[in-house]
């Protein structure tokens, strides 16, 4: 049981450093990936004359708006999946009721970080803003590879642990 836990305490630890990486990155090459919001919100590398063209987006005030937001939902999934490792392993050797109130921050950030890169990447940019027709700007692979470890990880740890 508590090889069990200890691992669920290493997995949720690593979900908390990628997201920590990723808002990181997002900060120091803040340029190149602010194009990547750009480019998929005003729809210009999608199909030509598609029909929903009327959902683009060219202010760049909005595109800020919209990296910042990323931005920060990438440092709050990691943080609260960070919690939640530390939260976690400081009830390692405590009963279950306990191992298993201390998870809850690990349902929050996995919420988060699934909210962003599920909803966010693949319902908002992928499907609204057409992501998918850009041969150049489409970040529904990278998306895919981001939430699945999310999701299992948030399965595992979901298991008993009595």
């Amino acid at each position: 049981m508590i090889t069990e836990r200890l691992l669920k305490v290493v997995m949720v630890g690593c979900l908390a450093l990628f997201a920590l990486v990723v808002a990181y990155d997002n900060l120091v090459d803040y340029g190149s990936n602010y194009l990547f919001v750009q480019h998929v919100l005003s729809m210009d590398t999608t199909f030509p004359d598609n029909a929903l063209m009327g959902r683009q987006i060219t202010s760049p005030m909005i595109w800020s708006l919209a990296y910042w937001a990323i931005i920060l939902a990438e440092g709050a999934t990691a943080v609260t999946l960070g919690v939640g490792a530390i939260e976690m392993a400081r009830h390692l050797r405590a009963d279950a009721v306990r191992f298993r109130h201390a998870k809850r921050f690990v349902y929050l950030g996995a919420g988060l970080g699934f909210l962003l890169w599920f909803f966010g990447f693949l319902v908002v940019a992928g499907e609204w803003f057409a992501m998918w027709q850009s041969k150049s700007w489409n970040g529904q692979d990278a998306a895919f590879r981001f939430y699945m470890p999310i999701l299992a990880v948030l399965i595992f740890v979901n298991q008993r642990d009595d």
